[in-house]
Order: structure tokens, then sequence, then C-alpha cells
């Protein structure tokens, strides 16, 4: 599929609604005039880099319009890491506006359907389970993100997790047990072979830090890393059916 990528500028729009001042994100859409349901992406701790874009690209492919924010435009990484993560912890703040800047703005467009799920990755795993309102999204995939204590209003999840993630052990059966509580449809796997950000073809961050971070736990089989995909494609198409092939 024939795809068209690029960045646009949010920042009126965010600042508007009390986001950030400044809001770049990246979008890929299939060719053509759709109509496309959203997904909206919330970044890794790295930031909307080549895997963040690649995973944009590979969901778009199945049939939706995806937006990914910078949650880091305003200010770089440095200034904006512990405001960010700040965010997550507390379920409130700039970068919540900043995720529903985007998702508003994709499901305006005219090749969009109206409709959008959310995607989120390592940091944005744990955005995707605090933003997934099921009055603003029909479905959430979670990979390897923290879980919040209430999900009670959550859409469909669909969650992929690494049993040699050291810093989420115990997250998969916790996020299961949650969502059933909260009578929501789930999909939460979480892989023996697997670390953290195991969807990442390669160690997330700067080249050098790829040996540690393989000692430490990251990445998985490249069979782990399809079925995991496979599973959000299967889950997103049950729940939110993508656009025009």
């Amino acid at each position: 599929m024939t795809l068209v990528t690029g960045g646009i500028d949010l920042a009126e729009a965010s600042r508007a609604r009390g986001g950030s001042q400044r809001l770049r994100a990246y979008v890929a859409r299939p060719e053509g005039s759709g109509p496309w349901p959203a997904v909206v992406m919330a970044m890794e701790a790295f930031g909307v880099n080549d895997d963040m874009r690649s995973h944009a690209d590979r969901i778009a492919g199945w049939g939706y319009v995806v937006v990914v924010p910078d949650l880091y435009a305003d200010g770089g990484a440095k200034r904006c890491l512990v405001a960010t993560m700040r965010a997550m912890q507390s379920g409130t703040g700039r970068a919540f506006v900043d995720l529903e800047t985007a998702r508003l703005w994709a499901v305006a467009q005219p090749w969009c359907t109206g409709r959008a799920g959310v995607i989120g990755f390592c940091m944005g795993g744990g955005f995707a389970l605090l933003a997934c309102d099921r009055d603003r999204y029909d479905v959430a995939s979670a990979n390897y993100g923290q879980v919040p204590e209430d999900l009670s209003r959550s859409c469909p999840v669909v969650g992929s997790y690494g049993e040699k993630d050291p810093s989420l052990r115990g997250a998969a059966a916790t996020l299961r047990s949650r969502l059933a509580s909260a009578g929501v449809a789930h999909d939460v796997v979480s892989y023996p072979d697997a670390g953290h950000a195991f969807l990442n073809e390669a160690p997330p961050g700067p080249a050098a830090l790829s040996p540690l971070l393989r000692v430490a736990g990251f990445g998985a089989s490249p069979q782990t890393r399809e079925d995991a995909w496979g599973r959000i494609q299967a889950f997103f198409g049950d729940h939110l059916p993508p656009g025009p092939a």
C-alpha cells in the first residue's frame, strides 16, 4: 500500500486548548481519499524517532490515519521528559492535552471516518491506558506500559508485555485482572522470551547503548515481535475496522 507521510503543525490548536505552545506531529495514512479511522500514537521515552515512524507506517498500511504527536516539541527531550513522565503518573497535564489535540485534528479530516484508536509504546503505553476513555476511543493498544489503577472507563485493550522486562514484572497479569474486573474486552499477553521495547526492530535509543540494552533484556525474537503485531492488527480489526484497501 502506498502511504502519504509527513509532519504537521498543531501548535495553534494545542495552545487554544491549554497544551504545548509548540506541537508537531508525524502523520502516516494510505494514499487516496479514504475514509479511514484514526489511530493516535503515544511515543516511547526516546521520542518520535525512527522506530515510532516505522510503527506508524506499519499501522497506516493496515488502513488507518496515524498521528504521532511529539510530546517533547515544546522544549526538547531534556526539558520535557520529566514533565511528561509526571503527567503520566498523575493522569493530567500538557501531554494529555497534546494527545487529545492530535485526536481531534485527525477525526476532523475529510479522509477520516471520525472514529479513533490509541496505541502507545513504553512511556506511551502508560499514556494509552490513561487516555483510552471509551467515549473517545474504540480500541487501545498498550505495549510494555505502566498499568493505571482505574480502568473502569476503558475501551477494549490489546496489551503486549515481556517476561524478561524487569521494570514491569507482573504488569500483564495486573492489566488482565483490572480489565476483567471492569468488564472490558481485552487480549493481554506476556511473552516469555521478550524484554522491554521488543516491538522495535533494534534496541531503542542511541546505537552506542545497544549492547548494554540487549544485556538488560530489551528485544525479543522476530517470531514474538510479529505475533504481537498480528494480535494488535486483529484486535483493531475487530473493534475499529480499517478503511478502504
